[in-house]
């Protein structure tokens, strides 16, 4: 590859009353140049992830980052959308006019509004994202068709409740340390075990805890070119960067595999030249923790259906053999969709810079990075290592 994070910014996530689209864009965008060191008239190019799909009526997002300084102005700037994988996918777009050598300096910026919206309308804009022919009527949205996958992993390998609350214990926990996370509160195995007032059934076997957060808020990071980034204070390399989609219909595939997810791992590790061993840490994409479980074994850490070893042995906690989701993940530190990817990316170059202060791994080295959009469709992995 010949791409490189520079710089970087991130809000909180949470409910943002007072912000909208351009506000957060503005929170962001010139303060990721400024940690590269760099200004608005060094950007070639920009790119803003955003799902929106009704969240905001501002649609056609892309050129709101040039109220933030005139020198962005005729700039060429494209929204880039993939789902709940958004962010990633501008990412990536950004690494593909590096490496064709039509940018030198990209700046990209994913960002969400969720919380304008009423309950029952994020439900019905986040089920945009399945397939509707078929899916479309599944009760609690997008909640339902994970609370469906679940069904499916229950049937085909048993109870999983436990592993589900460990995962959501787990990630919670990391979360609390986090602050940029939207929940930072450690709730204990307990309370994600058992079904309570405050912990309600929300679809199938999922719990209100096994479910990530309805969020607002915005990442931005500066890519360059290797001969670039070697000039600059701080650099990580993408070692690999791939996508793989899969089928949008649930009918037309195993749903308790993510096979997508697996394919672009596999991919990531052969064109890196790694393997699953030599990951420092994974920030991987926890939408629902039955959505982790599955991870686990996509990307090799357990064999099919022994994702609950990961969990139970301690392999994945900050302390152990690979940290998974050190930041909180998505159901600690929230799921604003178009600002995911860019901020398991943030977060992972943090990481790798010893930079993330009490969610740091010790001795990171290499990061693994898997953003999803739908139900394992449209699948991103990224592997990052410090330039030098």
């Amino acid at each position: 590859m010949t791409a490189c994070i520079v710089g970087w910014s991130h809000t909180a996530f949470g409910k943002h009353e007072e912000d909208d689209v351009e506000s957060l864009i503005a929170q962001v965008a010139v303060q990721a140049l400024e940690d590269a060191e760099l200004g608005p008239d060094d950007v070639d190019e920009i790119l803003v992830g955003h799902f929106n799909e009704g969240f905001s009526q501002q649609a056609f997002p892309s050129s709101l980052v040039l109220q933030t300084d005139e020198r962005f102005r005729f700039k060429p700037a494209t929204r880039i959308e993939n789902a709940c994988a958004t962010g990633s996918a501008a990412i990536h777009q950004g690494i593909k006019s590096i490496d064709a050598k039509h940018a030198r300096v990209v700046l990209v910026v994913g960002v969400e509004k969720m919380t304008a919206l009423a309950g029952r309308d994020i439900g019905n804009t986040l089920l945009k994202a399945s397939y509707l022919k078929e899916d479309g009527e599944i009760e609690g949205g997008f909640a339902g068709v994970f609370g469906l996958i679940a069904q499916k992993y229950f049937q085909k390998y048993g109870d999983q409740s436990d592993a589900l609350a460990g995962i959501a214990a787990k990630n919670h926990k990391n979360g609390a340390v986090n602050p940029w996370a939207q929940m930072r509160k450690d709730l204990g195995y307990d309370f994600c075990r058992n079904v309570s007032e405050k912990n309600p059934i929300v679809a199938g076997p999922l719990k209100r805890t096994d479910c990530s957060l309805v969020s607002d808020g915005a990442a931005a990071l500066v890519l360059t070119d290797v001969e670039t980034a070697l000039t600059m204070k701080k650099a990580v390399v993408f070692r690999s960067a791939v996508q793989v989609n899969d089928f949008l219909p649930l009918s037309k595939r195993d749903i308790t595999l993510f096979e997508g997810c697996k394919t672009a791992w596999q991919k990531s590790f052969d064109k890196a030249k790694v393997s699953l061993d030599d990951l420092s840490l994974v920030e991987t994409h926890d939408c629902f923790t039955i959505a982790e479980l599955i991870e686990y074994e996509a990307m090799g850490l357990t064999p099919e259906g022994q994702g609950a070893r990961a969990i139970a042995e301690g392999w994945v906690h900050k302390d152990g053999k690979l940290p998974v989701n050190a930041s909180g993940g998505l159901k600690s530190k929230g799921h604003p969709i178009g600002a995911t990817g860019v901020s398991m990316h943030v977060l992972s170059a943090m990481q790798l810079t010893n930079s993330a202060g009490d969610i740091q791994v010790k001795d990171a080295q290499m990061a693994g990075i898997f953003n999803m959009g739908g139900a394992a469709v449209a699948n991103y992995v990224s592997i990052l290592e410090p330039l030098r």
